[in-house]
């Protein structure tokens, strides 16, 4: 558990190594080294003027600071793992704390009173309602679609102590004039960081007692007992469940199942940045069956997904995709093939609650109808997109960040006011770095943008003009911040020059964060050995220049002039 200051990615922003541009793996002798040399260009008495050396004392003491912390031992383990936070909420930085285990224990110790009343709050409900539509008469004879069945169901999760939680649930289905439901009972109690026991009471259709343990048995893999009897025949269960990480994003597990339904199940899953895939194979005496998911993210709001399933209770490929309306809710819709026929099934999820409606357009695979029912809902959606769903989404983003821009903007006022300041007292040395780098033909930055890089390039080409003046954002500092300067100082003596990964670039001497609570990224354009090279970067990528693949392919000789 990290409590660090987080941006909307969740990534700490590690401002204290930004100030002294280091990277979080520096050793103490590199935060010294980075220490005086900050030292030098900050002291008051480097300056002449009243004005500079006030602008200057103010910065000499913020990275005097991030020394004094950085260079302790135990306030740099607190700051790693709790960020400032730790620092200030009263750990005990006596002798004893030597590890970052104990560190952390220490911390977690001061925040259990706070957690534990916070755990009355935690109840989590979640329900569903599911319910069966057929189109077959409509498309038959133009009779009335009919409901064939519904389901519903519902489930309340309740952490009553730090390590006890009590989960009530129940549900009812009825179809073809036949219902039935159940309730159910789940007792949950962590027994240590590394193993937990679960009991389960399940009365109505199903009847059923079960006990399960699991426990980590190692830093990669995990283990899972279960035994289950059923009050209806008495017949026993029993299940064990074996899974282990594999790679980075790649996980396996193993499920052997005697009893009633005795089988032996192998499955995969694969969780990668773009794309997510699992497979699933089961054998047992009496049945076989064979899955397969894969998952295309589109984008961070849209997903598509194929899942194909085969065995000896028949054959089924599902084809669609789910797209995200807002923070809470996502609306998806597939296509579904089978022996059983062809149908639409139509999801939409709103925060807890998950309402599906399963469409029967075929009750056998008809060729015609299945092409029609993949090809109609995706042309649906492409014109729904293009002329409906994104410029609703433009307007509306854009509205959600000047209403944003505006709540923030003393904060913002502040922070650029500070980071101009320290852009004064680090021009002269930039302008020497920039004209010796330009003498040699080596590393000139023509211009660097952090902040929201699209709306600077929006504005650069005046097509913001318009929308700019609907929004009335004309009294607002614009979301991004000319960091040129900075930049330029960075540059080493050897004509290069490196943002560490990890690091929030608005710590950074000379930046700020002109977009809180919004993405931000890092615009470069320079020069090099008469060429012209140009480079994006997320907040917290490494940034790494000159580089070969920078590069633009056309003669930068039309802009060197701008060096001079």
């Amino acid at each position: 558990m990290e409590t660090l200051e987080r941006d909307r990615d969740g990534r700490p922003d590690r401002e204290l190594y930004a100030l002294l541009h280091l990277s979080p793996e520096a050793s103490d002798d590199d935060v010294k080294r980075a220490y005086r040399q900050w030292a030098q260009v900050y002291h008051p008495d480097k300056h002449q003027t009243p004005q500079m050396q006030d602008i200057a004392t103010q910065n000499f003491q913020r990275i005097r600071e991030a020394y004094e912390i950085l260079s302790d031992e135990r306030k740099r383990q607190i700051y790693d793992l709790y960020g400032m936070e730790g620092l200030s909420s009263g750990l005990e930085l006596g002798p004893k704390l030597k590890s970052r285990e104990e560190v952390r224990a220490e911390f977690e110790r001061l925040q259990q009173r706070q957690e534990e009343r916070k755990l009355a709050a935690h109840v989590h409900q979640r329900g569903s309602l599911l319910m069966n539509l057929s189109l077959v008469p409509f498309l038959r004879s133009y009779d009335a679609p009919r409901i064939s069945g519904m389901a519903m169901s519902t489930q309340v999760q309740a952490q009553v102590s730090k390590k006890d939680t009590v989960v009530l649930g129940g549900n009812m289905a009825l179809r073809r004039g036949v219902g039935g439901g159940s309730v159910t009972m789940v007792l949950r109690r962590q027994l240590s960081p590394i193993s937990s026991v679960e009991l389960l009471a399940m009365a109505g259709v199903r009847s059923v007692l079960s006990v399960q343990t699991s426990r980590q048995l190692s830093t990669h893999s995990t283990g899972t007992s279960g035994l289950s009897v059923s009050l209806r025949d008495g017949s026993v269960t029993l299940s064990n469940t074996w899974s282990r990480q594999l790679s980075e994003d790649t996980t396996g597990n193993i499920q052997l199942e005697i009893g009633p339904d005795t089988g032996l199940s192998v499955g995969w899953q694969r969780h990668a940045k773009k794309n997510a895939g699992s497979a699933d194979v089961k054998v047992g005496p009496a049945t076989f069956g064979l899955s397969g998911q894969y998952i295309r993210h589109f984008s961070s709001k849209s997903q598509g997904r194929v899942t194909g399933k085969i065995g000896s209770t028949g054959m089924e490929v599902e084809v669609g995709g789910e797209r995200r309306l807002s923070e809470h809710s996502s609306a998806a819709m597939f296509c579904v093939l089978g022996l059983q026929g062809v149908s639409w099934k139509v999801r939409f999820t709103r925060g807890g609650q998950k309402f599906v409606i399963p469409i029967m357009l075929c009750t056998t695979l008809n060729p015609f109808i299945a092409t029609g029912a993949l090809i109609i809902p995706s042309s649906i959606y492409a014109v729904l997109k293009t002329f409906v769903l994104k410029p609703y989404n433009v307007r509306r983003n854009r509205r959600k960040s000047l209403d944003l821009r505006r709540a923030t903007y003393a904060q913002v006022a502040e922070a650029r006011g500070s980071s101009e300041k320290a852009q004064m007292l680090l021009k002269n040395v930039a302008e020497r770095k920039k004209q010796k780098q330009a003498q040699r033909q080596g590393l000139v930055i023509l211009s660097a943008v952090y902040g929201d890089i699209k709306a600077y390039e929006r504005g650069a080409s005046g097509a913001d003009k318009a929308t700019s003046e609907e929004d009335d954002d004309a009294d607002l500092p614009p979301p991004y911040l000319d960091v040129g300067i900075p930049i330029q100082f960075l540059v080493d003596d050897f004509g290069q020059l490196r943002l560490h990964e990890g690091v929030k670039k608005a710590g950074l001497m000379g930046f700020c964060d002109p977009c809180p609570g919004e993405s931000k990224q890092l615009k470069v354009a320079y020069s090099y050995l008469g060429h012209l090279y140009e480079v994006v970067v997320g907040d917290y990528d490494e940034l790494r220049i000159p580089q070969e693949a920078h590069r633009i392919q056309r003669s930068a000789s039309e802009r060197l002039d701008q060096v001079d």
